[in-house]
């Protein structure tokens, strides 16, 4: 059972990047799949989610817009496409998996928006 997040980095302000989570060990078409992040000195806050078993998506306010959230059954894996990103974007991002009460995450990728 793991998860595993890629694709941070560096980016310019308005630049895009795109995070992958993909799990291994799952039924994955299972389970909600949530993005967190956590900035500098902040809470961790949810970004986006999808319910796999029904394709439900949810937005945070502050990504409603920018981000959008997709899946892959066959690859067991869940996309966060970030455009016009911003500086207060800034924050290590976080994939959970949920089900039925039980939660697998992540070891985080960071993403840095600064010119």
């Amino acid at each position: 059972v793991q998860v595993v997040e890629s694709g941070g980095g560096l980016v310019q302000p308005g630049g895009s990047l795109r995070l992958s989570c993909v799990a291994s060990g799952f039924t994955f078409r299972r389970y909600v799949v949530t993005w967190y992040r956590q900035g500098p000195e902040k809470a961790r806050e949810l970004v986006a989610d999808l319910s796999l078993p029904d394709g439900t998506i949810n937005y945070a306010n502050s990504a409603k817009g920018r981000f959008t959230i997709s899946g892959d059954n066959a690859k067991k894996t869940v996309y966060l496409q970030m455009d016009s990103l911003k500086s207060e974007d800034t924050a290590v991002y976080y994939c959970r998996l949920l089900r039925a009460g039980y939660e697998y995450w992540g070891q985080g990728t960071q993403v840095t928006v600064s010119s």
